[in-house]
C-alpha cells in the first residue's frame, strides 16, 4: 500500500441530501487525510445509519466539523484557495495545481451551488468533463476524482 503524505485538504458538502454519498466522501476523507465540512441543512440526521454504513467502520476516524452556513465553513477553514466544483463552468479540474490545504466546495446531489455563489467565483470553479448525456456524476464520485487529483499531484 502507498502512504498518502501527511498533507490535508477540505471537503465542504454544501447542504448534502444522500446519506450514502457522505458517508463514502467521508471515508474518502479519512483515507486521504482531509477534513470533511458539513454545511447545514442536510436532509438526513447525522447519525442516519445508512450514512455510517457507507463509511464503515472508519467513521470514528473522521475530522467532521458541522456549520450552520458556508461562510462559518470557510471562516472556520480560512484556506488560502477554495473551489467551487459545478458542471457550469469549462475550467477543467486538471488545469490546476493544488496545494495542501486546498478547500473544495460542492453542492447538493440534486441542484449543485446556487448561481450566484458560482457568478461571485467564477475564477475558482473547476468541472470534470463529461459528455452531454448526462447531467452530472454521482457526488461521491466527484469528489474522489478531484480530492485523488489534488492527492496525486502533491503525492509526486
Amino acid at each position: 500500500m502507498i502512504e498518502i503524505q501527511q498533507f490535508q485538504f477540505h471537503i465542504v458538502l454544501y447542504q448534502p441530501e444522500i446519506p450514502a454519498n457522505t458517508g463514502n466522501i467521508g471515508r474518502l476523507c479519512v483515507g486521504t487525510n482531509s477534513v470533511l465540512h458539513l454545511v447545514k441543512p442536510f436532509r438526513f440526521f447525522i447519525d442516519d445509519k445508512s450514512l455510517k454504513r457507507a463509511g464503515l467502520d472508519y467513521w470514528h476516524l473522521l475530522d467532521v466539523r458541522i456549520h450552520e452556513t458556508l461562510e462559518d465553513a470557510l471562516k472556520q477553514v480560512d484556506p488560502q484557495r477554495v473551489f467551487y466544483c459545478t458542471t457550469k463552468t469549462k475550467n477543467e479540474y486538471t488545469k490546476i495545481n493544488y496545494q495542501s490545504g486546498d478547500c473544495f466546495v460542492f453542492g447538493p446531489e440534486s441542484r449543485g451551488l446556487p448561481e450566484t455563489m458560482l457568478q461571485d467565483h467564477s475564477e475558482q470553479t473547476i468541472t470534470i468533463p463529461m459528455s452531454n448525456n448526462i447531467r452530472s456524476i454521482n457526488l461521491s464520485n466527484s469528489v474522489a476524482i478531484i480530492l485523488y487529483e489534488a492527492v496525486r499531484q502533491l503525492n509526486h
